[in-house]
């Protein structure tokens, strides 16, 4: 994206890691930003919209996946719902006024093939009352991950805001960090010797062809005036099997109250890329 003239911002949990990672590139800004905090969030946001500048592209990538034991934000939410989904839940809505001010724009949700190993659990998404099992609560929030898109894309269609969900494929990266090396080579992801599986159903993609799709569903022209699918090597795809409309609303109620966005919080005026004089109504992730 840098190298096709987009200003790249990455914001990250641990910046001198960051700067590591992105030192091959340039023109890349760098930020601080923790998405388990929320007010590491809002400091973040509070910074960008400050700049004053339009935001066409959102990609939501940042995740931790199967901690082997239950573990808390400082909120008391499961981490892996927390990071992986009311994270960038909080972070989509305080930036609607940028995204609106961009005259359209994409938020691209990286969900899973992992979304089929649970679904949200509405009654208790923290595990208080029930075992917690890693990849039931993996799969929880990939499920939440793709229904955001779906619901946010509803909302956003009208101020040419468009939302998609996609699963990027298996690439091992420090988000198996949690995962042993049995783990991974039951998964087929690694051999007997630890060298990475490039081939058959369950090979593992390199880091670029793994954020291929993200990249894809930010700036395909194939998918113009579209919104709401949910997308694998680089197409559209038929692998999600959530009911949006079943579930879109109870999850609406879920990430309002456990993120902390509340109607009051998210700004309420922005200047409308229609021209039509909605920038003094609500945002409609609001709603």
């Amino acid at each position: 994206m840098a190298g096709a003239g987009a200003t790249v911002i990455v914001p990250a949990r641990t910046p001198d890691k960051a700067k590591t990672a992105l030192a091959p590139f340039a023109g890349i800004e760098e930020a601080a930003m923790d998405l388990a905090d929320p007010v590491s969030i809002d400091r973040f946001v509070a910074e960008f919209l400050a700049s004053k500048r339009p935001l066409h592209m959102l990609v939501n990538s940042a995740a931790i996946m199967a901690p082997p034991g239950l573990e808390k934000d400082a909120r008391g939410y499961e981490s892996q719902f927390a990071i992986n989904h009311l994270g960038h839940f909080q972070l989509a809505a305080r930036l609607w006024p940028a995204l609106a001010d961009a005259g359209g724009a994409r938020v691209v949700s990286v969900s899973s093939r992992g979304h089929r190993r649970g679904k949200v659990n509405f009654e208790d998404p923290n595990y208080e009352r029930r075992p917690y099992d890693k990849w039931d609560s993996y799969g929880q929030s990939k499920t939440a991950n793709a229904v955001f898109a779906l619901g946010l894309d509803e909302r956003g269609a009208s101020y040419g805001i468009r939302a998609f969900s996609l699963h990027p494929g298996s690439v091992l990266t420090d988000i198996a960090r949690y995962l042993s090396r049995e783990e991974l080579m039951a998964m087929g992801i690694i051999d007997a010797e630890g060298r990475v599986q490039r081939e058959g159903p369950a090979g593992s993609k390199t880091i670029a062809q793994g954020a291929a799709t993200s990249v894809w569903c930010a700036t395909s022209p194939q998918i113009e005036g579209l919104g709401g699918l949910y997308c694998e090597d680089c197409n559209c795809h038929s692998a999600c099997n959530i009911a949006p409309r079943q579930i879109c609303k109870p999850i609406d109620r879920l990430q309002h109250r456990r993120s902390g966005v509340r109607r009051r919080h998210i700004p309420r005026t922005w200047r409308s890329p229609m021209g039509d004089g909605r920038g003094s109504g609500r945002s409609p992730l609001e709603a």
